[in-house]
């Protein structure tokens, strides 16, 4: 796994895996069930991607959005390639609320909603947390 992926927790963070992607659970939550969509390539620009990668891609994003419909039923779902400190190419993916949800004690608020995602107001999970909440969305996965 490249070092974008193991910043972001692997292996203790990871909901599913693919092929050229990995699904991990953001351990910082701007609202409950964000996520990580990350290539596992050491590609740093989108377009440096395999083709087989982008094909993929719906694959892993259907899963996704099956998954955090039926976790915390999102109105709107937000994907973000940053990049900027982290640079393997990666997606933020943030389900949108209006409101807040909760699940395994852990409770989220969308404080930017129905704007930009409060990315600074995150809720920090503490690796029990993330335990929790992973093994919570996992069992939302299709399949």
């Amino acid at each position: 796994m490249n070092a974008t992926i193991r910043r972001f927790g692997h292996p203790a963070t990871l909901i599913a895996e693919h092929e050229h992607w990995v699904v991990l659970l953001r351990p910082d939550q701007p609202t409950l069930g964000s996520l990580v969509l990350a290539a596992k390539s050491e590609a740093t620009a989108f377009s440096d991607l395999p083709p087989s990668a982008f094909a993929e891609l719906q694959q892993a994003v259907g899963a996704i959005e099956a998954a955090l419909k039926a976790a915390v039923g999102f109105a709107k779902i937000n994907y973000l390639m940053l990049m900027m400190v982290d640079p393997h190419v990666h997606f933020h993916v943030i389900p949108r609320y209006e409101g807040e949800r909760s699940a395994e004690g852990v409770i989220v608020e969308d404080a930017g909603w129905p704007k930009a995602p409060a990315l600074g107001e995150a809720v920090a999970l503490d690796e029990y947390q993330i335990g929790r909440i992973a093994a919570w969305l996992k069992g939302h996965w299709p399949g």
